[in-house]
């Protein structure tokens, strides 16, 4: 096994490129396309999703469009978790290819413009729109590229060949044939069934994988990013809207709650296998065993799965899923030897950018062990690539396993967008953002629409001007003496918003502070105006029946801004007509995307928007709790001026968690029953570790037990007390 894991680093990955590194930046904006197929719920839809790149490292990023082979990819994963399993519910969808680099200012930083779309040039950034990403032109089969090198060939591509493919020369003479007319709204698009998304009870994520050549797979984590997202369907089409599940780096396994996952790759000659175990105590000494495996970039593929078992244990309910619902495909599952083996059959290997599931009951609780997958082709490198996992293997192994989420968690940022067609529900109505220490807090407002009386600022079509304040006004993070007013519906704190007509929550998260009492495409230049008006103790801007874009329906609604630091919302009328509203604030500067808020239902309670971005109480575990030693209670997060918190301990976890809205602390979770008190600290800082000895007493192998922390953290909810995640920990020999 030593010599698996090892072989592969005597030799460096043959096509690294020093200094290369792309990063997905953000994804946002999963869309949908239309379906087709039998009535509604039977069908299958088409969806694209939205993304930003950028260049972290230290030299240009080739970007030549196809037919040229070396420019980025993007694959693309829909993935739902339900009744204990994380699966991948879209088909290998096809690759975006990459086409031409914006480079422009974004998260790497300040671009250093290469003088050509090209090549991305250090710190430049691209955004490629839904739009974009779904336009059929540009999106290619994913078995033509080979992904551990970020190689592909246009000679006798698909783009080569066409669609319904050309004949002769034509197919391989390197020239486009590909043409997209005619075609439904769903070919070649991520393709979901639409009963995949209406499963009682689920969570589902969206996910984008960036692929280009040369890229070393030290730099390669930031290269998969992933959300979380409700899909709804309204009677005649699809909305995606992102939720409290914000993006993270990595496989998109990690999603999956109370799961363990581990990675390896075949050495530097091919890619990387993620692998995460959820282990279910059934009773009666039995234990359900699910395995997830996401092939991320490996170009030789899987043909088999081998998790090592313990002599003598029982086995049962074998089974295998994969990404489509062709039985005489599917992988074959049974013990053989001192292993349970699934087995591809020759037209299904796990090909990369996939998701495939195993599982399987046993009389044999979890241990630290090490699963075999063997590759598909030939190639490079070792047979079998070996991935760390939980696994029925006999041997008393230590664990810890993270479940749920903490809470305490408070974003910088809140919005509501609405669709393109029909208003919102926010006529008639105020809300007030009130200025304290620690940020906006956000309810209904108690004031009332002001009819403007001074002269309109002159504003046309796409147009913005800046406009001196009589006062400095603070806000969430900082202060200013002028503001930037966009004929569209967004106000801003200085020129470096622009003039966007779109709303989208990927540009509000990434630029400077910024209102947004209605953002849409607004147009002054037809009808109505934008009217200015200051006092020493107040500044309003009101758009006064201007219309939205094409349209004859006005808009009037206005934002009033006090000396001390309070923003009041009002809108009188909305038209209805636009190509989507987004009502909001954010103080920009990368912000975290803390999903969409219903603010008709949650303005009558009030909320708190943060000055900065602050994640959910975290409790984490220095090591496993191997007897003998002492692991160390880590809990993290914690929010500044906390004066003291606990760490709890209990022998039972509470299954389900326990709701604790009751005791004052909503969208906080208990995962005790019967806690006990392990520690009490006092002016933690943001983080703090309680240490845990572990007896050496071998009659305590197998132990199960539960921890959790919890601070006093006013004002983050009502009784200002809040909740981590919760830790179930195995006591174990190594």
């Amino acid at each position: 096994m030593a010599a698996i894991l090892i072989a592969g680093s005597l030799t460096a990955q043959s096509n690294t490129v020093p200094g290369l590194d792309g990063q997905i930046a953000l994804i946002d904006s999963l869309t949908y396309w239309g379906r087709r197929g039998p009535a509604h719920p039977g069908g299958e839809i088409g969806m694209s999703m939205w993304n930003d790149m950028c260049n972290p490292g230290s030299v240009n990023i080739p970007w030549y469009a196809a037919m040229q082979p070396d420019h980025p990819f993007f694959g693309f994963l829909i993935v739902r978790e339900s009744g204990g399993r994380m699966q991948q519910i879209n088909d290998w969808s096809y690759l975006k290819h990459a086409f031409a680099s914006a480079n422009v200012n974004g998260s790497c930083g300040i671009c250093v413009h290469p003088g050509t779309s090209s090549v991305m040039g250090v710190n430049c950034s691209d955004a490629y729109w839904a739009s974009n990403n779904a336009d059929r032109e540009w999106l290619g089969p994913p078995d033509e590229l080979d992904p551990w090198l970020g190689i592909w060939n246009p000679i006798g591509s698909y783009f080569d060949r066409g669609d319904p493919p050309v004949s002769g020369s034509a197919a391989t003479d390197g020239q486009r044939s590909l043409v997209t007319t005619g075609w439904d709204s769903v070919k070649n698009r991520v393709t979901v069934q639409e009963g995949d998304l209406l499963v009682p009870g689920a969570n589902y994520f969206y996910g984008i994988h960036l692929v280009h050549r040369g890229e070393a797979a030290s730099n390669r984590v930031n290269n998969l990013a992933s959300r979380g997202f409700d899909p709804t369907w309204s009677g005649g089409g699809w909305s995606f809207v992102n939720n409290s599940a914000g993006q993270v780096h990595g496989s998109i396994l990690q999603h999956w709650a109370g799961a363990t996952l581990d990675s390896n790759r075949n050495g530097n000659d091919d890619g990387t296998f993620y692998v995460a175990v959820n282990v279910t105590a059934l009773g009666g000494g039995q234990y359900h065993y699910e395995y997830a495996v996401h092939n991320a970039d490996n170009n030789r593929g899987g043909a088999s799965l081998r998790v090592p078992l313990s002599a003598g244990a029982a086995v049962t309910a074998i089974g295998f899923d994969d990404i489509d619902d062709n039985p005489l495909n599917d992988w074959s599952g049974s013990v053989v030897g001192s292993e349970i083996v699934w087995s591809a059959p020759l037209s299904n290997p796990h090909n990369w950018n996939t998701i495939y599931n195993f599982w399987f009951d046993c009389d044999v609780p979890p241990s630290q062990g090490t699963v075999l997958i063997d590759q598909a082709r030939v190639g490079p490198g070792q047979l079998s690539v070996a991935v760390p996992a939980r696994v029925p293997s006999g041997v008393a192994s230590a664990f810890v396993v993270s479940v749920g989420d903490g809470c305490g968690d408070c974003f910088a940022s809140f919005y509501e967008t609405f669709p393109n067609t029909g208003t919102t529900d926010l006529v008639g109505s105020s809300m007030s953002l009130t200025l304290t220490p620690d940020g906006y807090q956000v309810a209904a407002g108690s004031g009332s629409f002001q009819q403007p009386g001074g002269p309109g600022l002159g504003l046309g079509d796409d147009a913005e001007t800046t406009v001196q304040l009589p006062f400095t006004l603070p806000y969430p993070g900082g202060s200013t003496d002028q503001l930037t007013i966009c004929s569209n519906g967004f106000v801003s704190v200085g020129i470096g918003n622009g003039i966007s007509w779109s709303p989208t929550t990927t540009a509000l998260m990434l630029g400077l502070p910024r209102w947004s009492p209605l953002w849409t495409d607004l147009d002054p230049s037809a009808a109505g105006q934008v009217v200015f008006e200051a006092t020493n103790a107040e500044v309003r801007l009101t758009w006064l029946d201007v219309p939205s874009w094409s349209s004859t329906l006005g808009n009037t609604f206005q934002i009033r801004f006090q000396s001390n630091g309070d923003v009041d919302y009002y809108w009188l009328q909305i038209g209805g007509e636009s190509n989507g509203y987004l009502v909001g604030w954010s103080v920009g500067g990368v912000a975290a995307d803390p999903g969409p808020t219903d603010l008709s239902a949650e303005l009558g309670a009030g909320f708190l928007v943060c000055n900065s971005d602050q994640p959910g109480l975290t409790f984490a575990a220095s090591s496993m709790p191997v007897v003998g030693t002492a692991v160390g209670l880590v809990s993290s997060n914690i929010p500044p001026g906390s004066p003291f918190g606990a760490t709890a301990l209990s022998l039972t976890e509470a299954v389900p968690p326990q709701d604790l809205t009751s005791l004052g602390m909503p969208g906080c979770e208990g995962y005790l029953v019967g806690q006990v008190v392990q520690e009490l600290f006092v002016s933690p800082g943001v983080a703090h570790t309680s240490t845990l000895l572990v007896p050496n007493d071998q009659s305590l192998l197998g132990l199960v037990f539960a921890g959790q922390s919890f601070t006093y953290s006013p004002p983050l909810t009502p009784i200002g007390v809040i909740s981590s995640n919760g830790l179930v920990f195995t006591v174990g020999a190594q």
